[in-house]
């Protein structure tokens, strides 16, 4: 059949770029298969939720094209197991409160849950609800190519700068005081080498090309970049049921001992506008 399809569209007809709205939600979201994931500390490509690739670098640059707005929470009452597909007892699209389809909800607010504080997660760490922020990436020598899912976990998310490279947050922030947009920047990812568990650390390489940025524009408008950023629950239609498999693969990790985030309105006023190459050649100094 793929054969069939191939030749179809081969020649003189032409498809239409991208899958409209309706195929993809009959489909499943089918086309949402390919993620990036720093599991065991390497990183590793997936699709279809099997993995075909992997690199040993400890860096990787990537461009962001579209990000979640909040990090997201999602509580199991059981630990992870690798290929298991198990519903989550509790979640939440934005880490205020507890979605409307919740059936239980562990509190009214997220931030009043026991799930939450720090030191109820496995072994007296970290929290047993966990945080994490999903986001769409490109490669940089290929913007035009396949939009990745990239969910990073708490510890990637939050935290404070170590000699000029950010967790996820304080690294989107920073791009904003110098009035930066993060699809404006070649980010490099690195691991943070002093971390226990997988943890991430972002900087800017460079600039993205200027004939890139419509590209850019339209990748983050594109359904798989939509698809990527929402927070997909699996849930069992009936309390008899046996799931086989999980389909919310958010690397099993440790979170460290961070503070949780606190969104505070800046009084700071916005910079000016700032050409993006002499950011990056100030930055890369430190």
């Amino acid at each position: 059949m793929s054969n069939d399809l191939a030749t179809m569209f081969s020649g003189v007809m032409v498809p239409v770029e991208g899958l409209d709205e309706d195929t993809l939600a009959v489909a499943g979201g089918a086309r949402q298969n390919k993620r990036i994931s720093i599991k065991g500390g390497v990183f590793r490509k997936y699709a279809g939720g099997k993995e075909i690739g992997a690199i040993e670098d400890r860096f990787m640059n990537v461009i962001f094209v579209k990000m979640a707005h909040k990090a997201s929470r999602m509580f199991y009452d059981s630990a992870f197991q690798e290929g298991q597909k198990v519903s989550p007892v509790c979640w939440s699209t934005d880490s205020d409160k507890p979605d409307a389809d919740v059936k239980t909800p562990c509190a009214a607010t997220c931030g009043a849950c026991p799930k939450s504080v720090k030191g109820s997660g496995q072994q007296g760490t970290g929290t047993a609800c966990r945080l994490s922020w999903r986001t769409a990436v490109v490669l940089p020598n290929d913007p035009a190519g396949d939009v990745m899912q990239l969910i990073l976990p708490a510890t990637s998310s939050f935290g404070q700068e170590d000699n000029g490279r950010w967790p996820f947050r304080p690294y989107i922030q920073h791009l904003a005081t110098h009035n930066v947009s993060a699809g404006r920047v070649i980010t490099k990812m690195a691991f943070d080498t002093k971390a226990t568990a997988p943890k991430l650390v972002f900087s800017p390489a460079g600039k993205v090309p200027d004939d890139d940025l419509p590209i850019i524009a339209k990748q983050a408008k594109s359904l798989i970049a939509e698809a990527a950023i929402k927070m997909n629950v699996y849930q069992a239609d009936t309390v008899d049921e046996v799931p086989s498999h999980r389909s919310e693969l958010v690397e099993p990790e440790v979170d460290a001992d961070i503070p949780e985030p606190v969104l505070r309105e800046s009084t700071k006023p916005v910079a000016a506008e700032k050409d993006i190459s002499e950011v990056v050649k100030k930055w890369s100094k430190k």
